[in-house]
Order: structure tokens, then sequence, then C-alpha cells
């Protein structure tokens, strides 16, 4: 069997002036990264602003495991499948971390026949707005020791500082550490952590700004210190925004590519749904919205994080609603939630499909509180039986929810021509987005909410650093913004090795902060690290490149 990287390199892919043309964005609307990438510019945006949107649909999946689900693969397939039913569609997809891509998940450009291409520069480095969005970081890291080290006119201290830096890379050395070491000229001796880009404040306030202008606002409004006598210090009392936005101009501007059978994506941003918000850019959806009848868009790992952050934090900010939610599920992810070994999943089960069940249900009931039509897709793998398929398929219909099975890996997208079919009479549904929770809850009443309604725990326990957090933030203003739970994808609970759907815990709550120019309170929940490491045999080990450049190992 051909490897994704392999299928990748025999496509034929079009011109990328040619896919935009399709689209309606004029020649002078695009700007060109070599052939087959490009980035739409803000006269194409505003041009679009009185055009009628189209039909926005959601694609989330049940919780991750080791089997796979295959969420961006079914993505990509169903824009794919929409055209073959005659259906005008983009996707809107997220941009690969390089944390991952050498690390153990690997990219995000999909796989087999239902792939963005180039898949290999996707994957890599893109178009630059991941090494953007970390030098605008940590330019503002930089300035904040630099003030210190020049006499410290705001009264900033050291202990204080909250900013951190940030570097798109698997690096666990860099959580924790002393800078400053080396004497007086190389700065005050203070901690420092490093995250991982994707996490930081900065990638999410790309995602959610509109324009420069208000992205240039949104940077100056982070909050980065507290001075000796507790007083804010944010990124606009150090005049570092104006620079910031000048390194970020360009990555604000949504890329498009294409799929492996020449429909159109627009990829930009990358947030994790464990520990930031999850979604693509607010920017390159509204785009999407307005160059096609129906823009097909994901939200990271399981429903209970990136659908969840998509719903009450991307689209209350953003004005957004899908029509339809796509919940892509697996026999095997379902059997593994039942209790099956990685390496026995390719055995009939239907015992253990039948307890994986809950998982399954708990993402659908939780889907079901937004008010927003939901179809499940199966994502069929070569192992699958007809009795476990028709298993799911029966108990989603006890559900109220129609399952169909997609086979986009395999066929591309004539292998979802069905879930597309499905999908489009979803969206003629009514449908009306209902929040989890209302903005003038307390920041405890929300997350209170998410406990009880989204990860079913019976309650809340906060450290006592938490809830001081949680005062500190109410009193300077921020108690109306959503709030965005960092825990693991692997569990709906904030524990990773509990399976299915857990009941009789109680929700752990670490530590808080204010993300005041993204405009979301994150949530530590758990143990979750906001700087992942790379696992004993990192995927960076089996790739390689020829001298003609050909890169191999990947995927």
């Amino acid at each position: 069997m051909k490897t994704d990287i392999e299928i990748a390199n025999e496509a034929k892919m079009l011109p990328i002036a040619e896919i935009a043309s399709r689209l309606g964005i004029l020649d002078d609307e695009l700007e060109m990264y070599g052939k087959f990438k490009a980035k739409i510019n803000p006269a194409a945006v505003k041009r679009l602003e009185s055009k009628k949107n189209g039909k926005l649909i959601l694609v989330t999946a049940v919780s991750p495991t080791p089997a796979g689900e295959g969420k961006t693969t079914t993505t990509i397939g169903l824009g794919q499948a929409m055209a073959k039913i005659g259906k005008n569609a983009i996707i809107a997809l997220r941009e690969p971390s390089l944390g991952p891509v050498f690390g153990v998940k690997g990219g995000a450009a999909g796989g087999g026949y239902s792939q963005v291409l180039p898949m290999d520069e996707i994957n890599l480095h893109f178009t630059g707005d991941f090494h953007a969005i970390t030098s605008a970081n940590n330019l503002l890291s930089a300035m904040i020791d630099n003030h210190l080290m020049q006499g410290n006119i705001l009264g900033i201290n050291p202990k204080r500082i909250i900013f951190t830096r940030c570097l798109d890379m698997n690096d666990r050395a860099l959580r924790n550490m002393v800078i400053g070491m080396g004497g007086k000229a190389d700065g005050v001796v203070r901690e420092e952590h490093f995250m991982i880009t994707v996490a930081s404040e900065i990638m999410a306030i790309l995602c959610l700004a509109t324009s420069l202008s208000d992205l240039k606002e949104k940077l100056g409004n982070i909050l980065v210190a507290y001075t000796y006598d507790e007083k804010p210090i944010y990124c606009r009392d150090l005049n570092a925004q104006g620079a910031m936005c000048a390194l970020l101009k360009d990555a604000i501007k949504p890329n498009l590519v294409q799929t492996i059978e020449n429909t159109p994506c627009i990829i930009h941003g990358g947030p994790f749904a464990n520990i930031a918000h999850g979604c693509n850019s607010a920017i390159a959806t509204k785009t999407a919205l307005k160059l096609a009848d129906y823009c097909i868009t994901e939200a990271g790992f399981g429903a209970d994080l990136g659908a969840e952050k998509f719903l009450d934090i991307k689209c209350r900010k953003a004005s957004l609603s899908p029509s339809a939610i796509v919940l892509v599920a697996t026999v095997r992810a379902l059997k593994y939630n039942g209790g099956v070994k990685k390496e026995d999943l390719k055995t009939e089960n239907l015992e253990a499909l039948k307890t994986g069940f809950s998982n399954l249900k708990a993402h659908i009931e939780n889907l079901k509180t937004f008010g927003i039509p939901i179809v499940v897709a199966i994502n069929h793998f070569y192992a699958d039986t007809e009795d476990e398929i028709s298993l799911v398929k029966d108990y989603c219909a006890e559900l109220g929810v129609k399952a169909v099975v997609s086979k986009a890996f395999a066929e591309g997208g004539n292998g979802a021509t069905e879930l597309a079919s499905e999908v489009c009479r979803a969206c003629e549904s009514d449908s009306i987005l209902k929040f989890t929770y209302p903005d003038n809850f307390s920041i405890i009443q929300k997350i209170d909410a998410l406990a009880k309604n989204i990860y079913r725990a019976d309650g809340v326990d906060y450290t006592p650093a938490a809830l001081s957090a949680i005062k500190n933030i109410e009193e300077m203003g921020y108690g109306n913004l959503p709030v965005c739970v960092a825990k693991t994808q692997y569990s709906i609970s904030d524990n990773p090795l509990l399976l299915g759907c857990p009941l009789g815990y109680r929700l752990t709550v670490r530590e808080v902060r204010v993300s005041a120019g993204a405009g979301f309170v994150v949530v530590l929940a758990g143990t979750i690290m906001t700087m992942p490491g790379l696992p004993k045999k990192p995927a960076a080990e089996g790739i390689d490149i020829d001298d003609n450049g050909i890169i191999s190992g990947l995927f």
C-alpha cells in the first residue's frame, strides 16, 4: 500500500492561480508563494464583504485514541465529495505544528486519497506563518527583559511576569528554566518558561483578529506582568504592539492550497484544542463563507475540546453559527474505548464496541445541547466488519442521529458522496446556536457549566492559586470572557486513563490565566502541559530527504 507522501507526490496539482480563479478571486488579490501556494490579500476579503455567506459545516470527532479517527481526512474527503455531487464547497483547515510532525501525532494534511497539497510543504514551513508568530511572541519577551535591565521604569516584578517565550517544537527541556545568568550585561536573573507556539496567546489572537488594526489592538491588550504593587502591565505599556503587528502583516492573510482532487482549501492558523481554542482563523472561515456555498471546517481533537471551543469561543466572538456538525467516529476508536488493546483492534468484537458506545453517546448528547443538526461519519478502516458497521448505525439511529460510512481515505471524494448528501440535507434543517453558558456567568459558574454539562464531572476542585487567580481576573474586569479549558484530549475527563464516558469524578483546576488580548480565560485542568515533549522514538528519526529534494518518511 502506498504511503501518504507517495500518493501526494504522484498527484497532479493545478496552478494555484487556476484554483483561485474558479473561486472568483482576482489576480491582484492573490499573493503567490511559488506555483501551488498563495495568500489571499485583504482586498479580496473587503470586496467580498457584501456577498451572502454560504453554509458553515463543522467537523469534529469522538475522543482521540492511538487507533486514529481521521477527522482531517474526513473533512477533506467531504470537501472533495461535495464537488462530486455538484456542490460549490471549500475547506477551511488549521496549519500543522512542527512539534507533532516530528513527534508522534503527525501532520494535519489528511491521508490516503483525501489530502491537501503540497502536503510536505504544508506540514513543514508552509508560508512561514508560525515562524512569524514565534518571532512576534519572542520580540515581546525580549522587550520585557530589556525593560528590566534598562532601569525598569514601569516597576515590573520579575517574579510576576506571566508572558512566556514560545517555540514551535516539542521540547520539554524548555518548560522551566532560569535566564539572565551570565552577569549584569546579560539581563536580570529570573525564572522563564516556554510553551509551544500553537498554545501561545499570539496564535489565538491571530486566529480571532478581524483585521490588522484589530490585531494590533488585541496585541496591545496582552497582559504581560504585574508591578511590585500588583498593578497590571500590558503589551501596550512597552509599546511593542506595533512592531509585533509588523511581523505578522503577512501571517494574518489566509493561505490558499488545493486537495488531491484539485478542490479549494484555505489553511490558516493552528492552535491546539487541548491547550488552546483549537480552530483555524476567523478571517479564513469568513473568507471561505463568501467564496462558496458550503464551508467545511474542523476543530481539533474530540468534540469536548475543539467543538466546544469552536462553538462557545470562536462562534461567540466571530458571530458564526454552523448549519450542521459532522461527528467522526471509527469502529477502532470505539472498541479501544471499550477496552480493546491497540494490537487487537482488527479483530471483530461487538461487545467491546457496545461498551465503547458510551464515548460516542456522550459526544452526541453534548453536541445536541448546542442546537445544531448532527451527522455521524463512520470513517471506514479495511478491517471493519459489516456487523460492526451495522451496530454503529443502529445505535446512532436509537439516539436520533443518522450515521453514514465514509471511505474517503481509500477512495477520495467518491468514497464520501453519501456523507456529503446527508450533510447537505442536515444543513437545510432549522438550527439556532445555543452556548453552554452566558457571558454574565462568573468564571466559576462557566467552569462549572463545562465540567457538568460537557465533561460529565460531579463538580470542580480548585487549588488555592486557581481561586486567587479567578478573584484577581474578575476584579480586573475580565469576568465576562468565555473560558478556554486546557485538559487532556484522550478523555472526556481531566484524566487521560479514563476512557469511554467517565462518571463519578471531580474536575481539578490547578491554574487559571487571562488571555486579555485573545479575549478568553485559560483554565488548566489535570496535568496538561503547554509545552509537549517528544516520544521515545520521535517521528523525526524516520524523516529524510534525497539530493533531488524528495522527502521520505513524512507519513
